[in-house]
């Protein structure tokens, strides 16, 4: 993703290009979309004349550059943890701290850890 400016922290700014996983070192700034969008509903006309982009498949991506031009769009600069669900190594990992963050199961999904962790040893 390319910004007009690189967006603060918290803040947010117009997009002016994009790309679907471009390959490493084509990427065309230090941006990345992660997946949490707010779409106005134009995108779906969008998407139901949209050609199959990168791997043969439709990409939202695709859709929503055709947007910047007349309608805009903004990129939000978040301050977190980004998991790569779309991996399964990612999607264990994502599983795992959130797991170990929630009020009720945190303290015995960290104690199974503990105990799975120790029979390997």
């Amino acid at each position: 993703m390319v910004a007009a400016q690189d967006p603060g922290e918290g803040n947010s700014s117009p997009i002016t290009d994009m790309v679907e996983k471009p390959p490493v070192g084509e990427a065309p700034s230090n941006l990345a979309v992660v997946g949490r969008y707010i779409l106005t509903p134009e995108i779906m006309g969008i998407l139901a004349q949209q050609e199959p982009g990168r791997g043969g498949e439709i990409q939202l991506t695709d859709a929503i550059r055709k947007m910047i031009p007349t309608l805009g769009v903004e990129a939000f600069r978040y301050q977190g943890r980004c998991y790569d669900c779309g991996s399964k190594m990612g999607f264990l990992e994502a599983t795992v701290d959130m797991g170990l963050a929630h009020a009720e199961f945190g303290p015995q999904l960290r104690a199974h850890l503990r105990r799975s962790l120790d029979a390997e040893t």
